[in-house]
């Protein structure tokens, strides 16, 4: 009997120091990954790409504010923005004020489920059960997310394509709606590429795979997404119990190819304050170095 007890206080002891880690520390201990992405034509110079991704900021959030912030030291070509941004109703202030940081760096967005609604309590179990009933959270300011974005100079894709020179590079980018909550215009990631252009790029918020498929198809390089906070919660040698969408969990995050691209999802830098929590999953921003293809 008092074996059990000792087990079981021991086990309660190491669950709850467990939690402490993973809501005091790691949801904190944000890091810069690194990729090497072989998508220019041989012989090209390299092009430096910064990918932020659900950052669900809050206003008190001033720590991830100034990390954010000083993002811009790595002096990009440009910024892939894959949603998520707003963590309350009240953040859009605090969001735009960081992201003025990027003043004259070429930025391009597309916004995700909780851009449009604030979070809500909800019952973890339910991202083991993919079928189960989405319920959102009460409307976000988001038009005023945007339109701040756009202001800064950001390009708004949402179910759009457009073709710009960044570094006197021409690259084309397209971006959907959220296919989390079914706003994705699939005619969007369904048309050609644009061949003439030196790179590809495309946005989505939510990796799912009949976006990403479509988009590999139509001849994209480099396909950007978040959403999956790469399972938030990790097994360190199994990784992420879960996705939140269709994508396999191999690729919950990080560079992999995709068919005939490559996919970047990132982990993305916040939680919802209903489950302020990581383990094994760092918040994370990507800086991706776009190099030539072996010739």
């Amino acid at each position: 009997m008092r074996r059990s007890v000792v087990v079981a206080a021991s086990a309660g002891g190491l669950g709850a120091a467990m939690l402490a880690y993973a809501g005091l520390i790691e949801r904190n201990a944000f890091v810069l990954r690194r990729f090497d992405v072989p998508v220019l034509a041989p012989g090209s110079k390299s092009l430096r790409v910064l990918h932020i991704s659900d950052v669900h900021m809050r206003p008190d959030q001033r720590r991830k504010q100034r990390w954010i912030r000083d993002l811009a030291d790595l002096q990009p070509d440009f910024v892939i923005n894959t949603g998520d941004n707003l963590g309350s109703a009240q953040a859009v202030p605090a969001m735009l004020a960081t992201f003025d940081a990027f003043a004259g760096i070429p930025g391009f967005f597309v916004l995700g489920s909780n851009d449009y609604y604030a979070p809500r309590a909800k019952n973890p179990l339910k991202y083991f059960f993919p079928r189960h009933k989405r319920v959102v959270g009460n409307p976000n300011p988001w038009r005023a997310l945007v339109d701040g974005m756009v202001e800064r100079g950001w390009v708004d894709l949402t179910n759009r394509r457009t073709t710009l020179s960044v570094r006197g590079r021409t690259i084309a980018f397209a971006g959907v709606d959220d296919p989390h909550l079914k706003r994705n215009d699939p005619c969007v990631p369904a048309e050609a590429a644009d061949t003439a252009a030196d790179l590809r790029v495309a946005l989505v918020h939510a990796p799912e795979p009949r976006v990403l498929d479509a988009y590999s198809a139509s001849g994209y390089d480099l396909i950007t997404a978040g959403h999956t906070h790469g399972g938030q919660l990790r097994v360190p040698f199994y990784g992420a119990l879960v996705t939140n969408c269709g994508i396999d969990r191999p690729r919950a995050r990080g560079l992999h190819p995709y068919g005939d691209a490559w996919l970047n999802v990132s982990a993305g830098l916040g939680t919802s304050p209903y489950a302020p929590i990581r383990f094994s999953c760092r918040p994370e921003a990507s800086l991706l170095t776009l190099v030539a293809r072996p010739s």
